[in-house]
């Protein structure tokens, strides 16, 4: 493979310029898809309440990566990766383009359907073929990472100006920006894949040993008895009106309680049945232990779609002299401090770590979501101005959104490092569909709160999102608490 790209393989352009796209559509997308949504329908928006409206989207965005696991077992089994980036981006570019097209909306939601199903099988496939160009590992592959990071943050930066901006004018100006995006990276993709060489042209499917083909068979015999108990203990609720499966919020509560009962019985059958030994068992423990920290993150980091969003087009005063900035635009400011403070977070650790004082993966988390948490003390106060009346500077969404990034930085590349050392071998896949599953379940219950940001009722945004602080400064300081225990358990894995 010929080096020709910032010293790493000439693939890397690729694959690099694929991913910065496919960010920008995704992610320009979701900074007008909820304030679309709760328009009226005489600002030609959708007129849906943003309890609906949240819920709606809430279950697209934990969709986009719940999809990611049959997306990865699609390439692995029977199309190989570059397949599945090819068919997947070309399924973002008809959801985008249907959503650019004004219709019902029945027809906006067949739109998402088609983008969380193509992002499901793009986004994981073309991670793997990244790690494929560095059969050596090392930290040739860390740097080779962190040059694709960039463009997925330099697509975000870039498609959450544009497509914003856009749909100032028209809504569907927007939607169709973000499917040029995807068809600009299916092009790119197209003409330079030979770069690649005969990377991810075949599945990654190995021949099946007959002990393989009984455990096969007894996890489907396993899943069938689980998907029938779920379906009778959601007709229970739904008999006792604990949730209401006739709206988009109760659909979303019941795929919350659907996540959240199949991640612990996955857990359970693992540390049980899995053929663990003792030190294995222990890193699973841990593993389970940043699924939940990890959920509980994405839950108040992936509000910066949802209910910020809310709070930036009707609490905000956006003004810069005489134009009035789109409020889609200030989530832009998560992916400049990625850019910006990314290298100088991995040069804070590499000091503390030449000084015997990196901390471990625990703390790290716990000062993650602790960040997280300190971003809603911001908001608290910015909502309390909000409820008197008064709209406030767009400088109170830009520090939230600084202290999320941080938090970020700290807690998601070392969550995902970690998962991988974490993991027994013949677990490692299957455990980083569970840290996607995380994500998933953080984004619907981001979503499901914005139903509590309402223009008409501001008064209860200062206790809503105080109870966020609470939960998150508690849960961080447990990982903080239990590191002593936490760390015993994960070894030599730091």
């Amino acid at each position: 493979m010929s080096k020709g790209f910032f010293g790493h393989p000439a693939g890397l352009s690729t694959l690099f310029f694929t991913e910065m796209w496919e960010r920008f559509s995704y992610y320009g997308m979701r900074a007008i898809l909820i304030l679309f949504m709760t328009a009226s329908v005489a600002d030609k928006g959708l007129g849906i309440d943003p309890s609906n409206a949240g819920a709606i989207y809430g279950l697209y965005t934990a969709a986009v990566y719940l999809f990611t696991l049959p997306g990865g077992w699609l390439a692995d089994n029977i199309l190989g990766q570059r397949k599945a980036i090819w068919y997947g981006g070309i399924l973002i570019m008809i959801g985008h383009l249907i959503l650019a097209i004004p219709g019902s909306p029945g027809i906006f939601v067949v739109g998402l359907v088609f983008v969380a199903t193509g992002t499901g099988l793009l986004k994981p496939n073309i991670s793997t073929v990244v790690g494929d160009l560095y059969p050596e590992g090392g930290a040739r592959r860390d740097q080779g990472f962190s040059i694709f990071y960039m463009g997925i943050n330099l697509g975000s930066f870039l498609g959450q100006i544009l497509v914003p901006l856009l749909a100032d004018y028209n809504w569907h100006w927007g939607f169709g920006a973000a499917a040029i995006g995807m068809f600009f990276g299916l092009l790119q993709f197209r003409l330079t894949q030979g770069k690649l060489n005969d990377l991810g042209l075949k599945p990654k499917l190995k021949e099946e040993t007959e002990e393989g083909k009984v455990v096969r068979k007894t996890n489907t015999v396993l899943t069938g008895i689980l998907a029938l108990a779920l379906v009778g203990f959601l007709a229970l609720l739904q008999y006792f009106k604990v949730i209401d499966v006739t709206t988009a919020t109760g659909i979303a509560q019941a795929v919350g309680i659907i996540i959240v009962v199949i991640t612990l019985f996955y857990f359970l059958y693992i540390m049980v049945a899995g053929g663990l030994d003792p030190v294995e068992l222990k890193k699973v423990l841990v593993i389970f232990c940043l699924f939940i920290g990890a959920a509980l993150f994405w839950s108040g980091f992936e509000q910066a779609g949802s209910s910020l969003n809310l709070f930036a087009r009707d609490f905000t005063n956006r003004m810069i002299g005489t134009w009035e900035m789109p409020a889609g635009m200030l989530q832009s400011v998560n992916a400049l401090v990625i850019i910006i403070f990314a290298p100088i977070v991995g040069w804070i650790w590499v000091k503390l770590a030449a000084r015997n004082l990196n901390p471990n993966t625990p703390i790290k988390f716990g000062i993650g979501i602790i960040l997280m948490g300190l971003g809603f003390v911001v908001m608290y106060f910015a909502a309390q101005y909000a409820a008197a009346g008064t709209k406030v500077g767009m400088g109170w969404l830009w520090f939230t959104f600084f202290l999320h990034s941080i938090g970020e930085l700290t807690l998601s590349p070392v969550g995902l490092s970690a998962t991988t050392k974490l993991s027994p071998k013949r677990y490692v896949g299957q455990m980083m569909g569970i840290w996607f599953v995380g994500a998933s379940l953080g984004n619907l219950i981001a979503g499901l709160f914005a139903g509590g940001v309402d223009a008409e009722n501001a008064s209860q945004m200062p206790a809503l999102f105080m109870s966020v602080v609470v939960f998150s400064v508690i849960s961080g300081a447990l990982f903080i608490l239990f590191n002593p225990i936490l760390k015993k358990w994960m070894g030599n894995v730091n």
